[in-house]
This record gives C-alpha cells, structure tokens and sequence, in this order.
C-alpha cells in the first residue's frame, strides 16, 4: 500500500483543489468541498475568495478544520478556490496553497494538484535572470512564467506558461474577474466540473459535489482550459489530449464515492479490479480480508467472485491519518503502528486471504502479517489488487528512485519470505487495464491509463525528465 512510501529530498505533492465562480458564500462552499478532499492531503489548507479586486486570504498547517476552526467569515467575495496538501518533506505556511501573487496584469491566486517534472530547470533559469522566489512549490514556477510573460491578458499569458511547463497538472487561477481550470495534456491528476444552482465549481473528485449538493457536468478533459467570468463559461483546447490518469487514483487515491471514468463509481471499479485478481490468482481460503480502507472494495470483489466469505478482520483507527501523507519518515512509522488491529475471533485457525491495493517497500505488509499470525491464523496468502510497482514516478507520488522499491530489488518468492506469507501474487498489467477500462488489453498502449510505474513506459519522454 501506499502508506509504505518514504520522504524524498524533492517537494512533490498529492493535493485537492476546489473552486467556485459566482456564488454568495464562496468560501464557505469551498470550506465543505476542501473537507471532502481531506484524504488527498493533511499537511495544510488554504482558500483565497476575490471580492471586486479585493483578494481575502486564509492558509494554515493542519486539516480543514483546524485551519478554519475560528470560520471562514472575513473570506468574502463571489469567488473562490481552495487547496488541500500533502508535502513529502517538513514544510511551514509559506509553502501552503493557494499562491497569491502580484504583477502587472493584477492579482492572481493559484492552486495545484500535481507536480511538473521540468520544474527545477525552469526556476534555475529564471533565477540566474533575477527571479526571487518564495516557495520550493512548483505552482509558484507556473506564477512567474504569468508574470514574465509577453502577453498582458491573463488567458494568453497562462497560455504561454503552460506551453512551457512539463508533467502534471490540475491547476485552477483566480483572476480578479475570472476562473481559470487548466489540467495538462495527459489528464494525469483529476478535475472535474460541476453547477449549483447558477454557479460553476471545479473539484478534484466528484465527492466534494455530492457534500455541497452540485451537479456533476462532466471532466475537465487533458489539455483544455475553462474559463469562468461574467457568469459565461467558454473552454479552450489549448494542447493536444493525450489522455493519461493515473491508474493509481482508481488504486488508493481517490474515495470510493468518486467518479473517475463518468461511468462507474471508483468503489465499483476497485471491486473489479478484485474479481479480475481473483480470476488470475485464486486460492483455496476460509475467508478474504481488505487492508483498510481503500483495498476493502477490492476485497469484497475477490471474495465474492470465489465464494469465499468477506470480513472485516483487520480494524482501522480512525483518528490515525493517512500514513502515507505524514511529512516524514519516523511519523509515518509511528503511525503504522497505532493503525490497524486484528479481530482475533474472526481470523483464529483459518486459512486467510489479505488483498492489499499496492506493495511499495513491504515493510506495512510484513506487519500486517505477523499480527495475523500473532492472532493465529493458519496460513496468510497476499494479493495485491495492482500489478508490481517497479518503476519511479515523476508525477506527484513520492516514489522518486527505484531504490525505495522492494519488487525492483528482490523477486517475487523473496518478497514473499521478507512479508512471511504463504503465498503472494500481483494483478497483471493486462488485468489492471481491463477491470479498470471494461475493455480488451489495452496496456501496450491508448487505454487513457499512465502505467509508467508498472512499465516503465512515461507519458512525458524520460528525455523530459531532467
């Protein structure tokens, strides 16, 4: 699971973002959709509202309700956007979104989801031409390519930015008359559009539409922009689609609740991806376990389509967050440990079945199992609901080397004996593609999947990457 990943040296970020355009109560709605995107990001919240010019700004270290724990009143304006982090190294309230910055063409906020790969050339060569900059964020790149830009309107100039930038991105830009989505030409992070009542909102996942009550209207598709203002919307395709989610969001990102595909919910999609496991990796148990919270889906797909009994024998404390998103390494350890416990009556003397979303380092996993055995279980057999996670991401989930990566270092059976299982075995990439897509094998190409930390195989050439 992803709860095994470790810090890096590099800032990248797995976030939410929410916006609203045209709406009496702007950050009071943004307040309750940024609470829907909690799970993408515990490290920080912001919301910047514009009210005729006037931008009204309030960020934070810590969750949604502890950032606004006195309200969000003095955030007035008909317009607003908002933004929940996750930063993979100790980060302060400078760094925390939205952005807000000041340059020719007025005042702009913006805010991120993503991480662009080409990021740290662009600020070296901004700064040997007299650029300062703030913040170790990558959004912050994005504001001074705005700024430097040739173009005084604000569409234009966001339109050179993005022809520049590389890698990932669902941004969102408050203008002092406007709001602007832009996500990039693969789509490799969510967005999506919705409308309460005369308002238009963009959300990284349709959750925070069902919170507020908004209609969902569709995904912001790869490569487009749409803009907001004089309560008109207009899109614009401003670089060729590409499409390319990351498979991970249907994994372990997204809530259950959301809708990725415009088709399924992420719930339904993570129980296929258990039948497809089940199909290509059964095995003979009394009963099947989820790895809380989001393999329990996955595991009720594996159970049901091999007869095998579905229980909650793993149990989750739900005041210990995400580990995963803990800004570094001796927290999150602290964290695995208060985080699960074992229903001793329910595993006792049975052959037991633990479906996991992922395998990173192993170490969550090697745990998992000892407490089941500690609880007397007769045998534990792993399945992960994803194929093996060989290759780094340059995208925004903090797997920057292969070093950090168990399965691109041991085998299979080695893995196997590290975790103490009877036996553990993978979703193929095939199997990924097809549960997730409802399509033929598409993996070798066009499935609207990124794969790369399966297959090595980037949506932006690795020649990109430096």
């Amino acid at each position: 699971m992803l709860d095994e990943l470790i810090g890096t040296d590099r800032l990248h970020e797995a976030c939410g973002v929410f916006g609203i355009y045209g709406h009496a109560n702007a950050a009071n709605v943004v307040y309750y959709g940024l609470h829907s995107l909690q799970h993408r990001g515990q490290e920080s919240a912001g919301i910047v509202a514009a009210d005729h010019g006037r931008f009204n700004v309030h960020k934070g270290m810590g969750l949604v309700t502890e950032v606004f724990i006195n309200g969000n009143g003095e955030l007035s304006g008909d317009v607003a956007i908002g933004h929940v982090m996750y930063a993979n190294q100790k980060s302060t309230v400078i760094e925390a979104q939205p952005l807000v910055f000041k340059y020719r063409g007025g005042t702009i906020a913006l805010a991120q989801n993503g991480a662009l790969i080409n990021a740290p050339m662009i600020r070296r060569r901004l700064e040997q031409q007299g650029s300062i900059f703030q913040t170790n964020s990558d959004t912050e790149v994005i504001a001074h390519l705005i700024a430097r830009s040739r173009y005084d309107d604000l569409e234009l100039a966001l339109q050179e930015a993005l022809a520049e930038i590389k890698g990932a991105y669902a941004l969102l830009v408050l203008g002092e008359d406007r709001l602007i989505a832009c996500l990039d030409p693969n789509g490799l992070r969510p967005l999506a559009l919705g409308r309460i009542g005369d308002s238009y909102c963009f959300a990284s996942e349709t959750c925070a539409f069902d919170l507020i009550g908004a209609d969902f209207l569709r995904h912001v598709q790869p490569g487009e922009m749409i803009v907001i203002s004089q309560n008109r919307i207009r899109s614009v395709q401003v670089a060729e689609e590409k499409p390319a989610l990351c498979s991970f969001e249907f994994i372990y990102f997204a809530r259950p609740d959301s809708n990725l595909t415009g088709t399924m919910s992420v719930h339904q999609i993570r129980k296929q991806l258990g039948k497809q496991l089940a199909a290509e990796k059964p095995v003979e148990a009394d009963l099947v376990l989820g790895v809380p919270d989001s393999s329990l889906s996955a595991a009720s797909g594996y159970g049901e389509a091999l007869g095998i009994p579905f229980e909650m024998g793993l149990v989750k404390n739900r005041y210990v967050g995400r580990t995963f998103i803990r800004p570094n390494r001796e927290t999150r350890t602290r964290d695995v440990k208060l985080k699960l416990s074992v229903v001793q009556k329910v595993v006792e003397g049975k052959d037991v079945v633990m479906v996991d979303d992922s395998l990173i380092r192993g170490t969550t996993s090697q745990r998992i199992v000892r407490l089941l055995r500690d609880a007397g279980v007769k045998s534990v057999h792993v399945r992960i609901c994803s194929p093996p996670v060989v290759y780094p991401c340059f995208y925004g989930i903090d797997i920057s080397s292969r070093d950090e990566l168990i399965v691109a270092q041991k085998t299979i059976e080695q893995i196997r004996m590290f975790i103490s299982a009877d036996s553990l075995e993978f979703l193929s990439v095939d199997g990924l593609v097809r549960a997730i897509t409802g399509g033929p094998d598409l993996s070798s190409g066009g499935s609207g999947l990124c794969l790369a930390c399966f297959s090595g195989k980037y949506p932006v050439p690795i020649d990109q990457q430096s």
